[in-house]
């Protein structure tokens, strides 16, 4: 760590100022204004100049000098963006769809996704979530490289950009997620350690050294990604954040550092009225994730459901590879809806122990599922997507399962139109070694998958390209495909945000929700509230399937409906063998006849 600092104004008159050092170690100047775009460094001990650990923008890239950025439009720096009326979105009205700025849009930038945001408004999307937006180096990268956690990603627009795309979000309703990274930070261009005991002296992660947040000096490193949060949330006005892998920050102190996040949350919800959602991502399958501090939890709001898109995907694809080992197909899919997680303490092969602890008692917006994401499509050998290799029927199936579970859905960046292009990894990365060890790392990452053949070079600016979006319905090749499927997923969205009994439950084992699996094919998810009562029928084969009626509506029933038919021609399907509706049941004997891979909502008031 530095013992003498120097602020050093870059220009044409290159002016320094020697800092003054506290007794807690932090160097300070105060400076009369500066202008916005004043490229500036720190010299350290006299000897070697770093940018800014906290710069909030460099446009010439993560080794070059920082620039100074203020707010300059209508209002102080950090005034909220958000027009007058936005309140943002309660955690359980949540649908989140994920992007990727480079490669939503042509224009590859904020302005761009600013572009595409009315036709998430028109499929009935509430949040976009943002994958990370911290500089990278170069210009191409998924943002989990980031090295300047502060300063948005210049490429994609810089803060200003930002701003824009938020109030333009908020002006139509939406809510902004961002993806944040403190688990690691980037290998280029990293110079945190030049700064302080950022990082841990005994542990890593895979993707490089831990971050310091239960060793000496740790309370600063807390104070800084905190802030990081604060500046995130009171500048920008985003509404909630994604963390990425929090199984792998390390830190073993009573007091972790994820509480004082929800605390900080807290804090920031409470003084601007609204609500700010805490999104973690882990392997664990821990409870203690989402329960609040005082039952000795987290305090995050809610969690990925790996265990949701693994036993989906063994269904829809068969594959048993990698991870996929740990999961057997449809009995996996019915633990998933009935109790958010698959591994609620039982031994996982992939990761040679048990894994997970119950999760039978929790509220069903305590689990985000999904059938993409950037990991799970990005970290295949090929990007491919499920529209690659899944019929129009399958895809059906899989939205219905995720859109009108008992879970917050998430999709992933055009899968709502069946998009053919892959999402692939890519960078663009300056350090010649650094490159050769990740095209030598995603080979060895694919080993245990099996697959075969010549791995996608991430530093080719093809591949980014290729993982463009080719555009959205009516755009693009296939139109009438693309809006039947699009057609498809917006009415499953507008069934769950209309029907009483898609609300959320209170716990995942709410006695009014039950989950059944007939000959381990026909997938029944049964949900009521009050007097109203809907039952999601799934045929999770390639064959045709006989469903006893008496299985699915127990009890006296009024009239029965199909509130959606996934082989209605319509959305593209072959036409159903099922009626558009049903008087009260009589005959348990009766039978609905389900072709493959179909699935329906039939609509129930009860009493």
């Amino acid at each position: 760590m530095a013992r003498e600092v120097e602020l050093v104004l870059e220009g044409p008159e290159r002016k320094a100022f020697e800092m003054e050092v506290d007794s807690e170690g932090y160097h300070s100047v105060l400076l009369p204004a500066v202008p916005t775009g004043t490229p500036y460094l720190f010299c350290l001990d006299r000897t070697v100049t770093r940018p800014d650990p906290a710069s909030r923008w460099q446009p010439d890239g993560v080794h070059s000098p920082s620039r100074v950025w203020l707010w300059d439009g209508s209002g102080e720096f950090g005034t909220p963006s958000a027009p007058p009326n936005w309140s943002g979105h309660l955690l359980q009205d949540l649908i989140f769809y994920e992007l990727h700025v480079g490669t939503f849009s042509p224009r590859g930038s904020f302005d761009g996704v600013i572009d595409r945001l009315d036709h998430l408004v028109d499929l009935g999307i509430t949040a976009i979530e943002l994958m990370p937006l911290g500089q990278c180096p170069g210009e191409r990268n998924w943002g989990y490289d980031g090295v300047y956690p502060f300063a948005v990603q210049d490429s994609c627009g810089g803060p200003e950009g930002l701003l824009r795309l938020v109030r333009a979000s908020h002006a139509r309703g939406l809510s902004v997620f961002l993806d944040v990274v403190y688990n690691h930070l980037g290998p280029e261009g990293n110079y945190l350690s030049c700064f302080g005991p950022y990082f841990s002296r005994t542990t890593r992660t895979p993707w490089g050294d831990a971050l310091n947040f239960d060793e000496a000096g740790s309370d600063h490193v807390r104070h800084y990604f905190l802030e990081n949060i604060r500046y995130w949330a009171t500048v920008f006005d985003i509404d909630g954040f994604r963390f990425d892998a929090i199984h792998a920050i390390r830190d073993q102190s009573a007091q972790p550092f994820l509480t004082d996040v929800a605390w900080v949350a807290g804090q920031i919800a409470e003084q601007r009225g609204r609500p700010v959602h805490l999104v973690a991502e882990s392997n664990l399958n821990d409870r203690r994730t989402v329960l609040p501090p005082e039952r000795n939890g987290i305090g995050f709001h809610s969690q990925w459901s790996d265990d949701f898109h693994h036993a989906l995907h063994v269904v829809l694809t068969g594959e048993r590879d990698g991870y996929y080992a740990d999961f057997t197909g449809p009995n996996d899919l019915r633990e998933a809806l009935e109790s958010g997680f698959v591994y609620r303490g039982s031994y996982a092969p992939s990761f040679g122990h048990r894994r997970g602890s119950p999760s039978n008692d929790l509220p069903g917006r305590s689990f985000v599922v999904f059938s993409q994401n950037h990991d799970q499509v990005g970290n295949r050998f090929r990007g491919d997507r499920l529209s690659a290799s899944l019929t129009p029927a399958q895809l059906r199936l899989a939205a219905g399962l995720v859109i009108l579970s008992p879970c917050l859905p998430l999709l992933f960046m055009g899968e709502e139109y069946g998009e053919p292009n892959p999402f692939l990894y890519f960078t663009s990365h300056g350090d010649a070694d650094l490159i050769r060890a990740v095209r030598e790392g995603r080979k060895k990452e694919f080993e245990g998958f099996g697959w075969t053949g010549e791995t996608p070079d991430p530093q080719d600016p093809q591949t980014f390209l290729r993982s463009r979006l080719s555009g959205l319905p009516p755009e693009g090749r296939d139109p009438e495909d693309r809006r039947k499927l699009f057609g498809f997923y917006r009415t499953l969205i507008s069934l769950r945000k209309t029907l009483p009994a898609l609300a959320l439950p209170e716990r995942m084992d709410d006695p009014g929700n039950r989950v059944l699996l007939w000959e381990d094919h026909l997938l029944l998810v049964q949900r009521t509230k009050g007097h109203h009562r809907v039952s999601l029928i799934a045929n999770l084969s390639a064959q045709s399937r006989v469903c006893p009626k008496v299985q699915v509506f127990a009890g006296d029933t009024g009239r029965v409906a199909k509130a959606v038919d996934s082989c209605d021609p319509r959305w593209g399907g072959e036409g159903s063998l099922l009626s558009s509706e049903y008087p009260a049941w009589g005959d348990g004997g009766e039978v609905l006849n389900l072709l493959p891979f179909q699935i329906v909502l039939l609509n129930e008031v009860t009493g």
